[in-house]
């Protein structure tokens, strides 16, 4: 199982872990709902909703980077729109069918956001399972400078 994680981007990782945490403490809260069964419907509707939309932002990111930047430009702004699409659609589906709390779902949908900002913790996550991880120094300097 850790061979196929650390596979996985990194960074991507970090996100989802994030998302999952996330919707595991919101959950904690809705426990103290009356309708569990439709609050949780719709926070892990908008939680699987965050995954989806944070692995294909990493896709079509990596993909944009091997193309000429007018191409990428283009690119990530159709893929962006088509992500919005989706959560408006999930949006939409859970309020029209009435099958979960839409509120729950944009809950779980801010996951996405909420990851990023919970970053240093599922970075301490990410050390756990893949190691240090060993960055080059930012500026190198010539071998000859140093010695001044």
């Amino acid at each position: 199982m850790k061979e196929k994680i650390t596979r996985i981007n990194r960074t991507l990782f970090e996100l989802e872990t994030g998302i999952v945490l996330f919707g595991a403490v919101c959950q904690v809260f809705v426990f103290f709902m009356k309708e569990k069964i439709w609050y949780s419907f719709g926070l892990w509707l908008g939680i699987l909703t965050a995954a989806v939309c944070a692995f294909h932002m990493w896709w079509s990111l990596d993909r944009a980077l091997d193309l000429p930047e007018r191409l990428a430009v283009k690119s990530m702004s159709v893929h962006a729109i088509l992500r919005y699409l989706v959560i408006v659609a999930v949006l939409a589906g859970t309020a029209i069918s009435g099958i979960g709390d839409p509120l729950a779902a944009f809950l779980g949908i801010m996951g996405l956001k909420a990851s990023a900002y919970m970053h240093f913790i599922t970075c301490k996550v990410s050390n756990i399972i893949y190691g240090e991880e060993i960055l080059p120094p930012l500026i190198e300097e010539p071998a000859g400078e140093q010695d001044r």
